[in-house]
């Protein structure tokens, strides 16, 4: 079966109808969205789609191999991951019709108001080559 990630994004993605920074939110409306999380990654895993999910956190730094000695670390002037991504949950289904008809659904989790959020998620799909060695 194939694998995807379903990502969310801080920023980058168009805005979604109910485009209320988080930050913003009452705290039972926060509450109410996590509670929503949990429940479809819950589902998920009764029906065997479920892989994992991550929040991820916003501190992060971009590191480099440059040549021997320490790596040299930046964090910026770019944009960063950490400012684009705020999660991802990997599922595992029988189709890309499917992959899309969840990420449909998680798109729908509340925010503001108690109103469906309706946020952009990017679908990407695991690379599935196998790595083949011969002698």
């Amino acid at each position: 079966m194939p694998k995807y990630l379903l990502l969310k994004h801080y920023r980058g993605a168009p805005a979604a109808v109910n485009d209320i920074p988080m930050d913003q939110w009452a705290p039972e409306e926060v509450t109410a969205h996590m509670n929503y999380m949990k429940d479809f990654a819950a589902r998920l895993v009764e029906t065997g789609e479920f892989v994992d999910e991550r929040a991820l956190a916003p501190e992060g730094t971009f590191v480099r191999y440059d040549g021997e000695g320490k790596p040299p670390v930046t964090d910026g002037p770019f944009a960063e991951t950490k400012d684009l991504i705020a999660g991802w949950m990997m599922i595992d289904v029988d189709s890309y019709e499917r992959a899309l008809e969840l990420a449909g659904e998680l798109s729908a989790a509340p925010g503001a108001g108690g109103k469906p959020i309706h946020e952009w998620l990017e679908l990407r799909p695991l690379f599935a080559a196998q790595l083949t060695v011969t002698e």
